[in-house]
């Protein structure tokens, strides 16, 4: 096979995955930044402990992730659209890095939890504007595989990080290893941001004029939120009746499967079951994304919800390993449509502020589903049966809404200039 057949094979392939290299320059950032955070951000309560701090320290860490990951999505939404998307993802990654330079440079727990308000949530406030630049620089018949070739690359830190950073710590004890694997993210960030500032184009605001005015971001969320199309608020609406039903159940999944049914798994079981569910999860991306791209998004979403529906209910009746393995490939195929429910979100987002409505969106989702938790953990008190029934049913009701009021992507209108 000669050199030309060779290029235009590999020019296809990049044009089917939708990579040019802006979105490579995106893809190249999630790998190194994520590598980083995962590889040393996972194995921060190890080092909370062994630098001296507490369970409480270890539990405010954790409260911080899913506070800020619900409260950094709007403005880093609203800034996408105020100065652009490259612009914008050079001030996060440049937060970032600062967050990973004051652990390593102040060797205290304390420090851990004052990087963490610049580090943890990296991927919550650079979301809005990755999913932005997507539909900037793709054609409309490609935006949904952009969006699943960013959920698909996400997975790679996912798997990696926390084997590599395991290896700084069996080599260099849990202190210094810590340490040393965010000297690593620091220095894996700053490569990114060298990448991701050659490879995408400088954008800045929409420059468009709406009866004779210039479009503004809107940094009032309330008053973007009535800027929401109704079509969206029902998404929302669904959205955060699925999330209950995922995250009432979340934390007690292990329990469950070690403790409470008959044949409990152990250990190394579980973690082959949760390799089977991130492989099943990438082995339905590429193709879900094809088929999105030439039909209607709801189908794949309301799939999607389904998915998420019947675990639950699968779980509960999954008693031995064997059975366990079929529920962790129907959580695994939760994420079917959940790069396609994403590029739908951007589709019913107004023109001149789709990142800014899209963080929003994901402000409104997170801050009620961070109570989920909260309550699961009271009614697994009550029963673990108990538990897993609540869930199925909000995940019936958030379904059915979907299938009954739902609609797809909205027809193009003509953008209305913030008062």
């Amino acid at each position: 096979m000669n050199l030309n057949v060779i290029r235009k094979q590999f020019v296809r392939l990049s044009g089917f995955l939708a990579l040019q290299p802006a979105t490579i320059g995106v893809l190249t950032m999630v790998i190194l930044v994520g590598m980083g955070e995962r590889m040393a951000e996972r194995f921060l309560p190890i080092y909370i402990l062994a630098m001296g701090g507490s369970a409480l320290a270890v539990g405010l860490l954790q409260a911080m992730d899913n506070l800020l990951s619900a409260l950094y999505s709007f403005p880093g939404g609203y800034l996408s659209d105020r100065i652009g998307t490259k612009r914008s993802l050079l001030i996060f990654n440049l937060v970032a890095m600062a967050g990973f330079a004051l652990v390593v440079l102040v060797p205290s727990w304390q420090a851990v939890l004052a990087g963490a308000v610049l580090f943890i949530s990296w991927s919550a406030i650079s979301l809005p504007a990755t999913m932005s630049l997507m539909y900037k620089v793709l054609p409309h018949s490609k935006r949904t595989m952009g969006v699943t070739m960013h959920s698909l690359v996400r997975r790679i830190p996912m798997a990696l990080g926390p084997l590599l950073g395991g290896v700084f710590i069996a080599v260099w004890g849990e202190q210094d290893g810590v340490r040393l694997a965010f000297v690593a993210a620091l220095a894996m960030a700053g490569v990114a941001l060298i990448m991701q500032q050659r490879l995408i184009d400088d954008d800045g605001p929409e420059k468009k004029t709406t009866v004779n005015c210039e479009l503004r971001p809107e940094k009032n969320p309330i008053k973007l939120f009535r800027r929401m199309p109704v079509d969206m608020k029902g998404l929302l609406i669904s959205d955060i009746l699925i999330r209950f039903c995922e995250q009432i159940p979340y934390a007690f999944v292990v329990v469950w499967c070690m403790q409470v049914i008959e044949k409990p798994v152990s250990a190394i079981q579980f973690g082959v079951l949760t390799s089977i569910e991130m492989a099943t999860a990438v082995l339905v991306y590429i193709p879900v994304a094809y088929m999105a791209d030439r039909s209607l998004k709801k189908p794949f979403v309301t799939a999607t919800f389904v998915f998420f529906t019947l675990f639950p209910l699968v779980l509960m009746h999954s008693q031995t390993f064997v059975w366990l393995v079929g529920a962790f490939v129907l959580r695994g195929l939760k994420e079917f449509g959940e790069p396609t429910r994403k590029s739908l979100i951007m589709d019913l987002a107004p023109d001149d502020c789709r990142a800014a409505m899209f963080g929003l969106y994901y402000l409104i989702r997170d801050v009620f589903v961070s109570a989920a938790a909260l309550g699961g953990a009271f009614l697994w008190l009550i029963d673990p049966r108990v538990n897993l029934w609540t869930a199925f049913a909000f995940g019936v009701i958030g379904t059915f809404g979907f299938i009954l009021f739902g609609r797809d992507s909205r027809k193009e209108t003509q953008s209305v200039c913030n008062e």
